[in-house]
């Protein structure tokens, strides 16, 4: 056993193990790794994922040791990943005969996580907050993969058997070129759905280009609901001029309002706005203000509180050698749609703009866990030393294989830049729809799933 494995306390046969629906084995796995990976013997961070052996799979421990791994790398970032069930896109995983490593980013979950009250006791100043949160990027999240990935396949006889397949949602498959990009010798395989990062060193332009975007789908919502145009202004007028108070202390502001068009990007979200827009509508008629129910309703649809790194490291994500400068913000403010300070003396007839997956300095005073780190992200705005994520040449020349599932009207990853992704990395195939969108491989999985395997297998006409 490594050194490593010896510090994270119990041995295999101490770790908490049951049994879920349809047999599957779940472990429950810890591992210590370094803050810094370039300081090794260091201050140490703690890693949960949950194993999962499908039994139908592997009736012995024997036979559990020869299934090949696959690790899956959650949405983002700043967001833990759920208990898999026994259907949808896991189901289709362990169908193939598949142990699955579900990891808890760094800075998620169970593995460290961070708010503004789980930060260590001796960090304190905000100097000292953001070089700390420097550390929760793509970068380290692979070195940490590659830590548990010796631990756990590393000893096996054959080469290939130590290592793995990766399969990245969104966010992970950002990780997942990383990967390819710094490691890719511990890798047999990746499946990446809706994450062919822009391989850019500064987002201005991504930015840009999601915007457009964005606008895109507030035409598709007002021309389905026409009438919500009157709508959305009354209630951004009502929260120009009233101090709303949210059930966890936040303030529902314009900006705020706005900012429920993330939800734009999914299978739903369109519809799913409409009904909030019909509710708050229908109570400012009737009682000139929103009930709590709808303050709620408003509150849940935005992660932020619960999951602050996903304001304060999403700019970052894209930067190397280069600082983001609040990069959403400046892009947003050259097109009047998204302002309600210059729309609002525009005729009532003229629709106001939700913005989609951005990330305001503003948020930083609404939402009440992003308010201790308003000074922090300020810094991390202007941070120009991120350190690189992507090895271009090494992209260029890599021999692993790199199966993508791409959305033609991605909300949140642009698909011209999905493209020029793909051009860049060898050996990626793509399959390419307009049928579904960044969420797909929760809407429809039995196809995602599908089509990955399909092309896995590189067989042509």
């Amino acid at each position: 056993m490594s050194t490593l494995a010896a510090e994270n306390g119990p041995t295999a046969r101490d770790l908490e193990t049951y049994i879920i629906k349809d047999g599957l084995k779940v472990i429950e796995r810890f591992f210590n790794v370094p803050l810094d990976h370039a300081k090794p013997d260091g201050e140490k961070i703690r890693i949960f994922a949950r194993h999962v052996i499908p039994k139908d799979k592997a009736k012995t421990l024997e036979e559990e040791e020869k299934l090949p791994f696959l690790l899956y790398l959650q949405g983002g970032p700043g967001f833990e990943v759920a208990l898999p069930g026994s259907s949808g896109y896991p189901g289709e995983i362990h169908e193939k005969g598949y142990q699955t490593l579900w990891l808890d980013q760094r800075g998620t979950g169970l593995s460290t996580p961070l708010s503004p009250d789980t930060l260590p006791e001796n960090v304190k100043t905000d100097e000292e907050i953001a070089r700390y949160l420097k550390h929760f990027r793509a970068d380290s999240i692979v070195k940490d993969c590659e830590v548990i990935r010796q631990e756990l396949i590393g000893n096996k006889e054959s080469l290939e058997d130590r290592k793995w397949t990766l399969m990245g949602q969104s966010f992970g498959g950002f990780c997942c070129i990383t990967y390819l990009s710094f490691h890719s010798e511990g890798i047999k395989e990746v499946f990446i759905t809706g994450g062919l990062a822009p391989l850019v060193d500064q987002p201005d332009e991504v930015y840009a280009a999601l915007a457009r975007q964005v606008m895109k789908r507030n035409d598709i919502y007002y021309k389905k609901y026409p009438q919500d145009i009157s709508r959305v202004r009354k209630i951004l007028a009502y929260l120009d001029s009233t101090d709303v108070v949210l059930p966890n202390g936040g303030r529902l502001t314009p900006s705020r309002w706005q900012q429920l068009g993330m939800r734009f990007g999914a299978h739903g979200g369109i519809d799913a706005i409409h009904q909030l827009v019909f509710r708050a509508s229908d109570e400012l008629g009737q009682f000139g203000k929103f009930s709590y129910k709808t303050l709620q309703m408003a509150e849940d649809q935005q992660p932020f509180d619960g999951n602050p790194l996903y304001a304060i490291l999403h700019e970052p994500i894209y930067c190397q050698g280069k600082s983001s400068d609040w990069s959403a913000a400046r892009i947003t403010e050259q097109l009047q749609q998204f302002s309600w300070a210059q729309m609002k003396a525009q005729p009532d007839t003229q629709p106001v703009y939700f913005t989609g997956e951005m990330i305001f300095p503003d948020m930083f005073d609404d939402y009440t866990q992003l308010r201790p780190w308003k000074a922090v992200a300020d810094i991390l705005a202007k941070d120009n030393t991120w350190g690189p994520l992507y090895d271009l040449e090494q992209l260029s020349r890599n021999e692993v294989k790199v199966s993508a599932v791409t959305y033609f009207n991605d909300m949140y990853v642009d698909f011209g830049y999905a493209q020029e992704t793909a051009s860049k990395i060898k050996n990626t195939e793509q399959y390419i729809t307009n049928q579904l969108v960044h969420d797909g491989i929760r809407e429809d999985p039995g196809d995602v799933m599908k089509k990955l395997f399909k092309i896995s297998k590189r067989e042509y006409n």
